[in-house]
C-alpha cells in the first residue's frame, strides 16, 4: 500500500530510501493537492525509522519541476496567495526538517516552487541539461517558498540577486560552480546517482545524521526561522497590487506584461 495520499506524487521505498517522484504532467507542478500531499509523506517517512534517506526527482526527461500552477493565481485572489503560501511553507519546511538525508535528482528544468523544493533538500545533483530558476518577479510575484532564504546561503547574495531579481536562468554547469548544486552527471543518470548516494546514508548511525544535520541547520536557521514567515508575507501583500494580476494572466495569455508599479 502506497504511503502517498495523491497520484501526483509517486512513493517507491528501496531497502532504506524513499523515491518520490513529483507526477503532474506536463510540468510537475505544485497545487493545492501536492503540496499537503508531500508533507504528509515526510511526516510519514519521519515516522519509519527503517527510511534513512530520501530522493525527489520529477516524472518525464523534461522537468524536474515548474513551481506552482499559476491558473491558482490568476483571479488576484488574495486568499488563494495566503492559502498557498501556507501550503508551500508548511511542505518544503517539513522537508527540510526530515529527520534523515534529503537529495534531489534534478532531471530537468526547476523553476520557481521547484527549484525551492530542492533547495528545501540537503543535497542537490542535477543533469547536464537541467536549468534552474526563480522567476517568480517576472510574473508580479515572488519566491514564498524558501527561495529568498536559501538560494542566499547556498550561493551567496550577489548570485541570489542575478537570479532573483534579474530573472537570470542557471544551467547546471553554472549551478555547480557557484554552489547552487553539488554534483552535475549525464542526462538520465541523476535518479541512480541520488540513490547510490542515499544508500552511503545507511552506513552512518541515524540518531548521530539526524543529531549532525540539526547542528548544520542551527548555523543559519535561528535567523531563517524568522525569515521564513515573513518571506510569505510579503508574497501575499502583492495580491493588493495590480501588478501580481497582471503579471500571471499575461504569463498565462502569451503576453508581455505591462506593468504599473502599484
Amino acid at each position: 500500500m502506497s504511503i502517498s495520499p495523491t497520484e501526483k506524487l509517486l512513493v517507491e521505498i528501496i531497502d532504506h530510501v524513499a523515491l518520490i517522484t513529483i507526477n503532474n504532467p506536463p510540468a510537475n507542478t505544485w497545487d493545492t493537492e501536492s503540496l499537503p500531499g508531500l508533507k504528509a509523506i515526510v511526516e510519514t517517512l519521519n515516522q519509519d525509522k527503517n527510511i534513512y534517506a530520501l530522493v525527489i526527482t520529477g516524472s518525464g526527461d523534461k522537468f524536474f519541476s515548474a513551481g506552482a500552477d499559476l491558473n491558482i493565481f490568476a483571479d488576484g485572489s488574495k486568499d488563494n496567495a495566503v492559502m498557498m503560501s501556507d501550503y508551500f511553507g508548511e511542505a518544503f519546511e517539513t522537508l527540510a526538517d526530515f529527520r534523515g538525508v534529503s537529495i534531489a535528482a534534478i532531471n530537468g528544468f526547476a523553476m520557481g516552487g521547484g527549484l525551492e523544493v530542492a533547495l528545501a533538500c540537503d543535497i542537490r545533483i542535477a543533469e547536464e541539461q537541467s536549468q534552474m530558476a526563480l522567476p517568480e518577479t517576472k510574473v508580479g510575484l515572488l519566491a514564498c517558498a524558501g527561495g529568498t532564504q536559501r538560494l542566499s546561503w547556498l550561493v551567496g547574495e550577489g548570485w541570489a540577486k542575478r537570479i532573483i531579481l534579474c530573472g537570470e536562468r542557471i544551467k547546471a554547469d553554472t549551478a555547480e560552480r557557484i554552489g547552487l548544486v553539488e554534483e552535475v552527471v549525464a542526462k538520465g543518470e541523476a535518479r541512480e546517482k541520488a540513490l547510490a548516494l542515499a544508500a552511503q546514508v545507511g552506513n552512518q548511525s541515524p540518531i548521530a545524521v539526524a543529531y549532525s544535520k540539526e547542528l548544520i541547520h542551527q548555523a543559519r536557521n535561528v535567523a531563517m526561522e524568522k525569515a521564513l514567515p515573513y518571506e510569505r508575507k510579503r508574497f501575499v501583500d502583492l495580491f493588493d497590487t495590480e501588478d501580481q494580476l497582471e503579471g500571471v494572466n499575461a504569463f498565462l495569455e502569451k503576453r508581455a506584461p505591462q506593468w504599473k508599479s502599484k
